[in-house]
């Protein structure tokens, strides 16, 4: 049998190696040509020979010649400077950090700056922060008509404004701001981007987002009858937005009083007072000083006091400045000189990875190299958009959108941090804090876990140990460690989370080092980081 096979292949000639017909090879994605079944995929190759071969007729049985396999050729490391460590994620070429420029201050332009509406659940925020829209000119008065047109007909003629912001048609349906929504606007003096808080208890962690990347907030209170009672007591959304604001870093609070044309209220100036005078004293506590907060009646439906002051015919108790013309006036200090730091607050995929935030300190410009924390990560900014223009630079303050090149999508998480690769943010587990009890009614001790908030992460933490109890009165440590905490103590603790999580201290970036702990839907402690346990 074996000899007449031979015969057969003699006669048609099988040869191996030579000839212009196809080859096959094994390829894996570590460039390896030997075959593991299992790891590689099967990649034919189609390449004509350079040159052809005499081949070796096989004949079947006969013992086939070994070949040794080559050995591929070993790559010459060259060693360089050292440079920062950087640990390159998913194959992305690490280039060499180039030396950043100063920022171009003459480029600036208007100022911007971020404001917050927030409050209780139907205190009419979304309605304000629409007609502030449309006074300005960013939306136009068909726009606005046909808004009112589509409300009338859904039975819901009151809630046209609010969709100038309220664009998710279940937003407009329900007449609830669920997550937090975005506008821009510019007056003479400055540009500002408005974040529109959803007020429901359920969407806090959205507001806290929103509040981390604002400069100015506005407290929406609603002096209808009830009303205003729901949204301060205790429970109400009023009180806890106040707090968060404060915690996430909202620096000035203007504290307006809506809904003031109501029948119920009519512009009572005994109504007025009643609502600021409950309020002030929870702001001061809160933290907010004298000169932090500003207080004027309005009424975001009309729109009386919010871009021209309002006629002393309907409120003759007033004399203060509109709502426009306090926002304009209002000092805020930058850090345009600093090193880059950007959290991130959310993504999209468009072209190319896009991360959207506020800049935090320092300036960013296209083509610029990043550095993208914790995951170290080293990158390049393809474009930044403002609003809706592409600008070729960016400030301190700017809240922007930013495509890097080379990262894919699931490499960034809100809470990351875009920042310098010279001067780089801390990554770490484990940190100290001065942790204050707000709202907990039982005694917390180690090891209690809640949801940890702090500028966009959002991360699992737990207190591992106490560590001094600080006294009201004097502000000095206890020598003793505490054996537990309860409302109203101030106390130094050590927090560890799971991932690693971007931070600095309080003292160097209040930004960066304040958070709050939330525990079933409430906020339980707001703290401040004091010292960061680097990770062995």
């Amino acid at each position: 049998m074996g000899d007449e096979l031979a015969d057969e292949t003699k006669k048609l000639n099988i040869k191996s190696g030579g000839g212009g017909g196809p080859k096959f090879s094994f390829k894996s994605a570590l460039g390896a040509t030997a075959f593991n079944p299992g790891a590689f995929e099967f990649v034919p190759s189609w390449q004509a020979p350079a040159e052809t071969q005499p081949a070796k007729s096989i004949s079947i049985g006969q013992k086939k010649e070994e070949t040794k396999p080559v050995k591929p050729k070993e790559k010459v490391e060259t060693k360089t400077e050292e440079k920062p460590k950087v640990e390159p994620k998913k194959g992305i070429v690490v280039q060499e950090i180039r030396d950043e420029e100063p920022a171009d201050l003459s480029k600036l332009g208007k100022e911007h700056l971020n404001i917050i509406f927030m409050g209780h659940v139907d205190a009419g925020k979304s309605t304000m922060g629409g007609h502030i829209l449309f006074l300005t000119g960013m939306v136009d008065k068909r726009t606005m008509e046909k808004y009112e047109r589509e409300a009338k007909e859904l039975g819901r003629e009151s809630w046209y404004l609010s969709w100038a912001l309220d664009l998710n048609q279940e937003e407009r349906n329900k007449g609830k701001t669920t997550e937090y929504g975005r506008g821009y606007f510019e007056t003479d003096r400055r540009r500002f981007t408005i974040i529109d808080a959803p007020g429901h208890k359920t969407f806090v962690p959205s507001m806290i987002e929103g509040a981390a990347q604002a400069d100015i907030g506005i407290l929406v209170i609603s002096a209808r009858k009830g009303e205003f009672e729901t949204g301060f007591e205790r429970g109400g959304q009023t009180r806890e937005h106040a707090l968060l604001a404060k915690t996430a870093g909202v620096k000035r609070l203007i504290m307006v009083i809506n809904k003031m044309d109501d029948p119920t209220v009519g512009w009572s100036e005994e109504r007025y007072n009643e609502c600021s005078s409950k309020m002030l004293p929870y702001l001061r506590a809160v933290g907010y000083g004298k000169n932090e907060i500003d207080i004027m009646p309005i009424s975001g439906f009309t729109g009386a006091n919010m871009k021209d002051r309002i006629d002393p015919a309907v409120c003759p108790w007033y004399t203060g400045p509109a709502l426009l013309e306090l926002l304009d006036s209002i000092p805020i200090d930058r850090k345009y000189n600093g090193p880059l730091l950007m959290p991130i607050a959310d993504k999209l995929r468009d072209m190319g990875t896009i991360v959207l935030g506020k800049i935090e300190s320092g300036t960013v410009k296209k083509g610029q190299q990043v550095l993208l924390m914790p995951n170290k990560m080293l990158t390049e900014v393809s474009s930044i958009m403002q609003e809706e223009n592409e600008v070729q630079q960016a400030f301190n303050g700017d809240n922007v959108r930013i495509k890097l090149k080379g990262v894919e999508e699931e490499d960034v998480m809100p809470g990351f941090v875009l920042c310098s690769p010279k001067a780089p943010i801390h990554a770490v587990t484990r940190f100290e804090a001065q942790l204050v009890i707000m709202d907990y009614p039982s005694i917390m001790a180690a090891g209690y876990s809640a949801v940890l908030h702090m500028h966009t992460a959002t991360e699992e933490a737990s207190i591992v140990a106490l560590l001094h109890r600080i006294d009201k009165k004097t502000g000095k440590k206890s020598k003793k460690p505490p054996p537990f905490m309860k409302q109203g103590d101030s106390t130094i603790v050590l927090l560890e989370v799971q991932q690693r999580i971007c931070v600095e201290t309080y003292a160097d970036y209040p930004q960066l080092g304040r958070f709050t702990l939330r525990d079933e839907g409430t906020t339980v402690a707001i703290g401040k980081v004091t010292k960061l346990i680097e990770d062995e």
